[in-house]
């Protein structure tokens, strides 16, 4: 268990409807484990005002393990906010390990960098400040970039998901992992629904949080209709689906 910072009990960033039990699964199980430096760059990035996009802990444990059974090496990562999934990648794969990270906001990125560098894994992380759509294109203009992704994370506009999908299952191996974050949507109201705005009627989801839930709808459908991957819907965060390419 953490020291008295993580004693008082925090928001669950999930779907987990249960304060206490969700407290349990993070001191139990998540935070004993959490490295130092993953810790630190997650209290910094506590203050932000916009805190509740990164990466849930818990769920950035499982990433850990994917992570490790794929052996990747070479990933890449699309929407890095303060960089807790980023860092947590960079902390797992090999020490000659690479990462393409791309977010249109370097300064979000730059919340987290110092604690990237005094873990001395920066230098596996190449960071582009750009939309993500024209850079994975132009990596498909290379066709040595074709299945040489071991793995890939996906947290970027939710609008675009299936854009991104289709260059991914590219750029992946065959055997491959992307993981999609937020194909639940929280919905922030309405606790009856499990905080997924996917399942809740229209009428009851906030309007800004609409085009988003739309998105989600849409792609879970397309993805759990896909013959080239198999998929786990997990209810982490506010929901991640992971996906392995087949062919």
């Amino acid at each position: 268990m953490e020291q008295n910072a993580e004693k008082v009990p925090t928001a669950s960033k999930g779907l987990l409807q249960s304060e206490e039990l969700y407290q349990y699964i993070l001191e139990t199980s998540v935070y004993p484990r959490e490295p130092e430096f993953l810790k630190e760059l997650r209290h910094v990035t506590d203050s932000h005002p916009r805190a509740r996009m990164a990466t849930s802990p818990d769920a950035g444990q499982l990433m850990a393990m994917l992570l490790k059974l794929v052996n990747a090496k070479k990933t890449i990562e699309l929407g890095v906010f303060t960089g807790y999934s980023l860092l947590l990648t960079a902390l797992t794969i090999p020490e000659d390990g690479k990462i393409t990270a791309l977010d249109v906001n370097r300064e979000t990125f730059e919340i987290g960098l110092p604690v990237i560098k005094k873990a001395g894994v920066a230098d596996k992380i190449d960071f582009i400040e750009s939309e993500a759509l024209p850079v994975l294109d132009q990596l498909l203009q290379n066709h040595e970039n074709e299945g040489s992704f071991d793995f890939a994370f996906v947290d970027a506009d939710k609008i675009n998901y299936w854009n991104y999908h289709e260059r991914l299952m590219k750029l992946l191996k065959v055997g491959g992992l992307v993981v999609y974050d937020n194909t639940l949507r929280r919905a922030g109201a309405a606790p009856r629904y499990g905080e997924g705005s996917v399942v809740m009627p229209e009428a009851l989801v906030p309007e800004q949080r609409k085009q988003d839930r739309e998105s989600a709808i849409e792609f879970n459908k397309l993805i759990a209709a896909d013959p080239r991957i198999q998929i786990s819907h997990a209810s982490l965060g506010d929901g991640i689906a992971i996906c392995r390419r087949l062919y």
